[in-house]
C-alpha cells in the first residue's frame, strides 16, 4: 500500500507531479480522494451507512467513516475512484448513478500523518435492500452499521453529543456479530470538523431534492 504513487496538487487542485503515498501524509502534500457516502430507506427515513475499519489498518483502526472511499492513485480520473465501492463493499455501481456533491477540502493532521485531501464527494442512494450485497474486502472493511440521516447530521453538526447505530461486524472466522451501540464523534475518524459539517449539509440538500 505504501509503494503507491499519488498525484500531488496545490490547495486548488493545480497538479504539482507525483510522490510516494508515505511522503505524501509525510510532508502533508495536497491530493486527490474519492468519498461515497450511501444512503438507503429504512421505515421510510434516510438511513446513512459507514464502515467499520478493520483493525489491520494503518490509519485509525476499528474507528467509523465514509461508506467507500480511496485515494486516486497517478493517472487515474475521478471516475475511476468509483473502483472503492466495489473493492471495499463488493456493489457495483456505475458512475452516472452517483450524486456529485462536489470537492470538500479535508485535513487530519497528527504527530506522524499530515493528511491534507481534495475530497471529490459522492452520494449514492441505494433503491433496494443494500445490506444484502455488501461483501466486505476484510483487510479493509470490519462491518457496516446504519444510522437514521437526522441523528448523523445533528452529531456533524455537534447537535448531538451521541447517537444510536446498528449494523454488524465479521469475525476473523467469518461470522457475523450484530452491532448496536451509541457513538459519538471519538468513534469516528478525525476528519476535520469543516469537512464532516459541510458533507452533512450537501448530503441534506440533495435528500431534499
Amino acid at each position: 500500500m505504501e509503494k503507491e504513487k499519488i498525484g500531488i496538487c496545490d490547495e486548488k487542485g493545480v497538479s504539482l507531479g507525483i510522490a510516494p503515498r508515505e511522503e505524501v501524509h509525510k510532508r502533508g502534500y495536497w491530493h486527490e480522494t474519492f468519498h461515497c457516502w450511501i444512503v438507503s430507506k429504512k421505515a421510510g427515513k434516510d438511513t446513512i451507512h459507514l464502515q467499520l475499519r478493520s483493525k489491520e489498518k494503518k490509519d485509525f483502526p476499528d474507528l467509523l467513516d465514509i461508506t467507500a472511499a480511496g485515494h486516486l492513485l497517478a493517472g487515474e480520473t475521478i471516475e475511476d475512484g468509483i473502483r472503492e465501492i466495489e473493492e471495499e463493499l463488493g456493489v457495483a455501481v456505475s458512475f452516472e448513478e452517483l450524486i456529485p456533491l462536489g470537492v470538500i477540502k479535508d485535513q487530519i493532521h497528527q504527530t506522524d500523518l499530515l493528511d491534507n485531501e481534495r475530497c471529490h464527494v459522492f452520494l449514492y442512494k441505494a433503491t433496494e435492500n443494500i445490506d444484502a450485497r455488501y461483501e466486505l474486502q476484510k483487510e479493509e472493511v470490519a462491518g457496516i452499521v446504519t444510522v437514521d440521516f437526522q441523528r448523523f447530521y445533528d452529531l456533524c453538526q455537534r447537535l448531538e453529543m451521541e447517537i444510536l447505530v446498528k449494523g454488524f461486524s465479521i469475525t476473523e472466522n467469518g461470522q457475523k456479530t450484530a452491532i448496536s451501540k451509541s457513538i459519538s464523534l471519538k468513534d469516528l475518524v478525525p476528519h476535520s470538523p469543516a469537512y464532516l459539517k459541510q458533507v452533512a449539509d450537501r448530503i441534506q440538500q440533495a435528500l431534499s431534492q
